[in-house]
């Protein structure tokens, strides 16, 4: 008789760190009760999802200042529109897929033309669950990217997303931040790293290749650089968080030269930070070839998310076979 390994990450709601790694839990519900300590107006909504958008931790800590308005979700962003209007500073948490697809228009209309400070918190973000089309926003940046005023953030970790909170409370116009939750990667702290809205970060120097990176898939850049320094390859890593505003100056000063230059991001090839950079290089002037790392333009396969990562090219493995695929 045979046994199947059963597999150990839930198709759901699966971590994507590496076992053993240094983690956090629930970063950014810690965060959000902290701000909440030094600021009476913050308040917290969700979408029947506190538990798996971590803001079950602020609803603890401020009961009286947390809003389940239930499986509604363009009512979630008309009441925190209604809440802004008045000068609180809602922080909205709910899947991205259902924040992106089901509730634009309200996002639109009642938070961004009015440019009303609401914090919108998107769980799921890209590749983060194995279920399916149904729950992998997949296209979230490409779609939020066309929105005036809203500012998007892809964190890459529990620094980021910690260091991040305050300052999205603090901008103030309306902004979407791609969630990761539950135990969530510890990375940046090793590279005398701080957050800043709007801004990119070197983290490491490097002669033949350039990643420029966002999101969870800066983890696996750093990752990757670490391999390739066996095959004598030397890379550079470019944190860029902020998608929108997008710090142009300092990725194109990067890129420029006779380096590899790879984008790597957890969303789709379209519409996202390949194609931010892209844009971004062809305006200013800036040649050279652009290797894109990112999701393939169709709906995703369900499974276990290491085995998912593996196939769209995600994990540090994968990443490491392209580099060295290009460089021939």
């Amino acid at each position: 008789m045979t046994t199947t390994k059963r597999l150990t990450t839930s198709a759901m709601i699966a971590s994507f760190a590496d076992p053993g790694q240094k983690t956090a839990s629930a970063p950014f519900g810690h965060a959000l009760a902290a701000l909440a300590e030094q600021d009476t107006r913050v308040v917290g909504l969700t979408a029947d999802l506190g538990k798996y958008t971590d803001m079950h931790i602020f609803a603890q800590a401020h009961p009286d200042r947390f809003f389940q308005v239930g499986m509604a979700e363009q009512l979630l962003l008309g009441a925190a529109a209604g809440m802004a209007e008045v000068g609180l500073v809602p922080f909205a948490s709910t899947y991205s897929v259902f924040a992106a697809r089901r509730a634009y228009d309200f996002l639109c209309l009642d938070i961004a033309e009015p440019n009303l400070n609401v914090n919108v918190v998107g769980g799921l973000p890209g590749l983060t669950t194995g279920y399916g089309p149904s729950h992998q926003a997949t296209e979230d940046i490409a779609i939020f990217r066309g929105m005036p005023n809203l500012t998007i953030v892809d964190p890459c970790d529990s620094v980021d997303i910690e260091q991040a909170v305050p300052q999205l409370a603090a901008c103030e116009g309306p902004t979407y931040l791609r969630l990761l939750r539950g135990k969530v990667p510890t990375v940046l702290d090793e590279y005398d790293y701080r957050f800043e809205l709007g801004k990119a970060k070197v983290l490491r120097g490097g002669n033949d290749v350039v990643f420029v990176s966002s999101g969870l898939m800066t983890m696996r850049a750093l990752q990757a650089a670490e391999k390739l320094a066996a095959h004598r390859v030397d890379v550079a890593v470019v944190h860029a968080p902020t998608i929108k505003p997008f710090d142009e100056a300092t990725v194109l000063r990067e890129i420029a030269g006779d380096r590899l230059a790879v984008t790597l991001e957890n969303h789709t090839v379209v519409g996202g930070l390949f194609e931010t950079v892209a844009s971004a290089a062809v305006r200013a002037g800036v040649s050279g070839r652009i290797v894109p790392v990112a999701l393939p333009d169709e709906f995703l396969a369900a499974g276990a998310l290491p085995t998912l990562h593996d196939r769209y090219g995600l994990a540090a493995g994968r990443v490491v076979e392209r580099v060295l695929a290009e460089l021939g």
